[in-house]
């Protein structure tokens, strides 16, 4: 089940939260930000957070907003994290998918992801299945905790026809 987002959740899946920005491996976040600040930036800041919840475990999370401003605005923006249990059982994609039908719910047209790390194949290969594409390679863009620094991709997907 994919339901908003409580304080109470957030709470919860925050030691998921705190390890994955911890491993600096996907996450441009700095990973040294409190819970509190990690809340604002997951749950306040965007213009609506999910949870998938599954046998009353979180499993995973993800937040949708706008990508820019004005004229750029059709366009949103989406962040994903997936508990290291739950990772390889479809939890992404099935929150990709609903935030993909929840955009257009809220009038979005289209779908960014502004700094996919390079290494992280398993995600890039999820978000193509899905129909994104690479449309641009910022180089160096991410300081990789293991393999300094590597590539990241902007990816895109029209939602609307």
């Amino acid at each position: 089940m994919i339901r908003e987002i409580t304080k109470e959740d957030f709470d919860s899946f925050w030691p998921t939260f705190s390890a994955v920005i911890h491993a600096q491996e996907t996450y441009a976040f700095d990973p040294n930000m409190t819970k509190a600040q990690a809340y604002t930036l997951w749950c306040e800041m965007p213009q609506r957070t999910f949870v998938f919840v599954e046998n009353g475990q979180i499993l995973g999370t993800y937040y949708i907003k706008p990508n820019a401003m004005g004229p750029s605005s059709h366009i949103c923006n989406c962040g994903y994290m997936v508990s290291s249990e739950a990772r390889g059982k479809g939890v992404a994609r099935r929150m990709c998918e609903h935030s993909q039908h929840i955009a257009v719910e809220l009038g979005f047209e289209a779908m960014q992801f502004n700094s996919v790390v390079s290494t992280n194949d398993v995600a890039i290969r999820l978000w193509e299945k899905l129909g994104f594409t690479i449309i641009g390679t910022i180089p160096k863009a991410y300081r990789h905790a293991q393999l300094g620094l590597v590539d990241s991709y902007v990816m895109h997907k029209w939602l609307t026809s």
